[in-house]
């Protein structure tokens, strides 16, 4: 009997030691301790880059970026479309930044919509036929930023004028309305219009858009039918440039407002009927062609007059 309470006494012991010593070595997690770190937390987006695929179109894809404040955003794109920076990383090896290695942005400032840039000379370091290039993914990357609606850029503090090598002559201020992987169809110089329409291309399981800004004598023609029409009749100039809109889908009417179009068409555009969907890939290329060509901000999808979708583009 003496034999049994010791050895009761003996467990109740070493359980209570148990017990204690978990206590001080796991203390309550709502106490401080020298041994937990404090985690810091950073909230990523993604932002629009234009950056160089490898048949040399500037193209449309997204990064991740962390600056919340507007010029730390224009540092943060300019750096990863910069060659070999420290954003080249975080970029498909299928794609390039266009940006000589080695710039440096000297200056920034930003007021009423007015971007202006001043670069170190390592800037004119690009080749000859990258000149132009260089500058529809800087002036297209930039003003995705919805607080940018103009650049003007500067080398080591005198204003960018003329592209050395190439000799082409830029604007005063630069925006959208410069375009992007131009083609030329033209006859004169006189009366030319510019429509920017956006294909698709893909590499493995990724998607991404190509910018394309046809410039052609006025013909009359509404720029709204000419888009569509175009995205109908892929493949377009180049094998590669691509598009998902069927050829039955047709517009059947559309209305502009201002800063928005609204545009209604049969129900080809349905990616599955019964869901009533428009494909991703559709509406992307409808709405950002829109945005570049005609500079509104939202895009309306109807079918049997019920709105389907609303695509917001640059948002303020």
């Amino acid at each position: 009997m003496l034999k049994k309470s010791a050895l009761r006494r003996i467990m109740v012991s070493t359980l209570a030691l148990i017990i204690v010593s978990a206590l001080y070595f796991f203390p309550d997690s709502t106490e401080s301790s020298p041994f937990v770190q404090n985690v810091e937390y950073v909230n990523v987006d993604e932002s629009p880059i234009y950056l160089l695929n490898p048949d040399e179109y500037v193209i449309r894809t997204n990064i991740a970026t962390k600056s919340k404040e507007d010029l730390d955003l224009v540092r943060e794109m300019i750096d990863a479309l910069t060659i070999d920076s420290n954003k080249s990383e975080y970029i498909s090896k299928h794609f390039s930044g266009v940006i000589p290695k080695g710039t440096k942005v000297l200056d920034l400032s930003l007021e009423d919509g007015l971007l202006k840039v001043d670069f170190s000379k390592d800037i004119f370091d690009v080749a000859k036929d990258m000149e132009e290039k260089m500058i529809e993914a800087i002036v297209y990357t930039l003003t995705e930023i919805p607080s940018v609606d103009k650049i003007m850029i500067f080398v080591e503090g005198s204003k960018l004028e003329m592209l050395p090598q190439s000799k082409i002559l830029l604007p005063n201020t630069l925006d959208r309305s410069y375009g992007i992987n131009k083609i030329y169809d033209i006859t004169s110089l006189k009366d030319l219009t510019k429509t920017t329409i956006y294909y698709i291309g893909e590499f493995e399981d990724m998607v991404y858009y190509v910018p394309v800004t046809k410039i052609e004598n006025d013909q009359g023609d509404n720029k709204i039918e000419i888009i569509i029409d175009e995205l109908k009749s892929s493949p377009i100039y180049e094998t590669n440039l691509m598009s998902y809109l069927a050829s039955s889908v047709e517009l059947e009417s559309y209305e502009e407002l201002e800063n928005q179009i609204t545009l209604s068409f049969n129900n080809a555009i349905f990616d599955d009927f019964n869901e009533q969907n428009i494909l991703e890939e559709v509406k992307y290329s409808i709405s950002l062609s829109i945005q570049d060509t005609l500079n509104v901000k939202e895009v309306i999808f109807k079918v049997d007059n019920k709105v389907i979708e609303t695509f917001k583009t640059k948002e303020n």
